[in-house]
């Protein structure tokens, strides 16, 4: 792994500090009524005591002296030395667990999504002998590792064949094509596109037109049925269209479009799926399968707005039976727009999920045809259960603070 950044960060030092062994006091041994007297600022005692008693006196502020400055020397020590980059404090998926609606799939090309995580975060795979190489985290909660790819890829290229679930269900996203997951699509290259997340380097999922994952989640607790659930992603507004379908979530098993509510995905295009759309996009949109909503009905939804800047949060929650909310924001500052919070389309309720989970297509894809769409995605998770505002909140402010540059 690349190595930790340092940080020269103070730590509070409890009352009832005890010194570890390494650090005990050098105090000089107990005084003999032969060492000799001390002379210098203790000269004054000769006047007060008598010559044995005096060598006790000053030897013992001696002693104590030594003490103190061994003891000043290491507190200051502990104070000033450099504290490795680490998970210094929670991911979104913390904040999600926090907030009672615990993150299912958790997947990131640039950045660790719990304050903890130290595993792998995606696999880079090269032309020129077909090896591959999990590329992790600098550090636990941190960065991504960027510089191993660029030594494992040096001389070559690379592809992205697997994103790896960081909550532990397992639910890893691969490539829909031969040699992934099966299908028609390929994997998209590992170096299309860098940045960097907290001022270190990083790589994004740069999708193109014929590049897919997906992964069959229904066993492995992606939600169901009408059961409720929660999702973002930070993508782009510099790198979509109008395709089909650009999508993060929750997607149908058989990957055929089988009727509304068989999805639950964030759309982010150019798309305008019913018509009579104010502008050009993109914008964050629904996709419930037989149509990309942009609030509650096929009429354009006034409050929907487009996000042309550099990095976006898009998000969509949904409680299975009655209401649905979409919010967009930017991903580098300030809060969370709520596009739309009201009632489910009709005829999509109860929703009707499958449980796969789909990137950078439709559901109806990519097992005989081929994805359209084009767009980026750095981060994103999906959620059992109906996140809360304020949840949403905490985790728009975790993004920001991420540092996307």
């Amino acid at each position: 792994m690349h190595p930790a950044p340092t940080s020269v960060t103070s730590r509070r030092i409890p009352l009832e500090f005890a010194m570890p062994p390494a650090l005990s006091c050098p105090c000089p041994p107990d005084p003999s009524p032969s060492d000799p007297s001390p002379s210098g600022p203790f000269r004054p005692v000769r006047r007060l005591l008598p010559r044995p008693a005096r060598r006790l006196v000053l030897h013992a502020a001696t002693r104590a002296a030594a003490c103190l400055t061994a003891l000043c020397a290491a507190l200051l020590a502990l104070l000033i030395s450099p504290v490795p980059a680490s998970a210094a404090g929670s991911g979104p998926c913390d904040l999600y667990a926090s907030g009672g609606t615990a993150c299912i799939a958790a997947h990131s090309t640039v950045r660790a999504l719990y304050g903890a995580y130290s595993g792998p975060l995606y696999q880079v795979r090269r032309a020129s002998d077909n090896a591959t190489r999990n590329i992790g985290v600098t550090v636990a909660g941190g960065p991504a590792d960027a510089a191993a790819q660029d030594s494992f890829c040096a001389g070559t290229t690379c592809v992205v064949t697997w994103v790896y679930d960081q909550s532990g269900h397992g639910n890893h996203l691969g490539y829909q094509g031969p040699g992934g997951v099966g299908g028609s699509d390929t994997p998209a290259k590992a170096t299309s596109e860098s940045l960097t997340v907290g001022g270190r380097k990083a790589y994004s999922l740069y999708i193109n037109a014929g590049n897919s994952y997906w992964r069959d989640g229904h066993s492995t607790g992606v939600p169901t049925g009408s059961a409720p659930e929660g999702m973002y992603m930070v993508t782009s507004g510099t790198h979509v269209n109008s395709g089909c379908c650009f999508d993060y979530g929750n997607s149908e098993t058989t990957r055929r479009a089988d009727g509304p509510g068989a999805m639950d995905a964030i759309n982010f295009s150019k798309s305008c799926w019913f018509g009579g759309c104010s502008g050009t996009g993109p914008w964050v949109q629904a996709d419930l399968e037989w149509g990309l909503y942009p609030g509650g009905s096929t009429s354009w939804n006034p409050n929907q707005r487009a996000y042309t800047n550099k990095f976006v949060t898009a998000m969509l929650k949904n409680n299975g039976t009655s209401r649905f909310a979409i919010k967009g924001g930017d991903a580098q500052s300030g809060g969370l727009t709520t596009l739309y919070a009201g009632s489910l389309p009709g005829g999509y309720s109860p929703m009707k999920k499958q449980g796969a989970i789909i990137l950078g297509s439709g559901g109806d894809c990519c097992n005989g045809n081929t994805n359209l769409s084009i767009g980026t995605f750095y981060e994103g998770a999906i959620t059992a259960g109906y996140p809360s505002d304020a949840t949403d909140n905490a985790v728009q402010a975790n993004i920001t603070a991420a540092g996307y540059r």
